[in-house]
């Protein structure tokens, strides 16, 4: 399904279903400390409820089905959700392919709503009174946030200034540390109670890497399939003349919680 998005890469439409089969493979990726910060707060555990928006391959619930909670899943591209159903084989995990606009659950449905990498996709004017209402009186949102940092590491630096030679337009370049950005309509129902700002090193090889860089917006879910060929033979010579067959990469991790007034 292409998504649209004027405030996003110029407008340039993009599909995470062309690119699932690597985001299954390549973006499952966050350290155990990313986990960890959810669990600090209490959040994501046994007796609670979880919508996990955006669900992608299904990595949040998958890796913190663990700790017990009930997860349902929810994205938008149908592909994203079959391969987190195969993916999630042996754990009681429902998954929808729904739009965040199209989420209808009844009231009072779950403790906690989860947005990972996600957030600045949905209409937020629309989904906010829905989130409200689908939530427990003491519910909350939470809303987490991965990126590696361009301008502290080489490596990953030279990669987006190949994602940018293919993808101008590009608007996931040049991040730098900041708090997640929470919408001002959140404020009528809502009020932010925890944000966090931390670093993060995360190992990866150059296969995995190339993988990682492959299954980005700018690369796997808008070229064509003869860009992201040509784009891929120029990442893994970049690759093999710049990086160690094992490196970690800088990112930084954020986490921003919303309590439901």
């Amino acid at each position: 399904m292409n998504i649209i998005n004027k405030n996003l890469d110029g407008g340039k439409a993009f599909d995470w279903g062309k690119t699932s089969s690597d985001y299954a493979k390549y973006r499952d990726i966050y350290p155990q400390e990313f986990y960890e910060k959810i669990l600090d707060r209490g959040l994501c555990i046994s007796g609670q409820n979880i919508l996990d928006m955006g669900t992608g391959t299904g990595v949040l619930p998958r890796n913190m089905y663990r700790y017990g909670a009930n997860w349902t899943g929810t994205d938008i591209s149908a592909n994203q959700i079959e391969q987190a159903k195969l993916l999630s084989q042996g754990m009681n995990i429902e998954y929808y392919a729904l739009s965040a606009e199209k989420i209808d659950f009844p009231d009072n449905s779950f403790d906690v709503i989860t947005a990972c990498q996600c957030f600045w996709y949905f209409d937020h004017e629309k989904i906010m009174p829905e989130l409200y209402r689908m939530l427990k009186p003491d519910g909350k949102i939470l809303v987490l946030y991965m990126a590696w940092l361009p301008y502290e590491d080489r490596i990953a630096g030279e990669s987006e200034k190949l994602v940018l030679k293919y993808s101008p337009e590009w608007s996931g370049a040049g991040e730098t540390v900041h708090p997640i950005w929470i919408p001002d309509c959140y404020n009528e129902k809502f009020e932010l109670c925890y944000h966090e700002e931390y670093p993060l090193n995360v190992r990866f090889t150059r296969e995995s890497w190339n993988g990682r860089m492959k299954a980005c917006r700018g690369v796997g879910a808008s070229l064509s399939e003869e860009e992201v060929n040509a784009w891929e033979q120029e990442h893994l010579m970049m690759l093999n003349k710049t990086a160690p067959e094992e490196f970690d990469i800088k990112h930084y991790g954020a986490i921003a919680e919303l309590k439901k007034k």
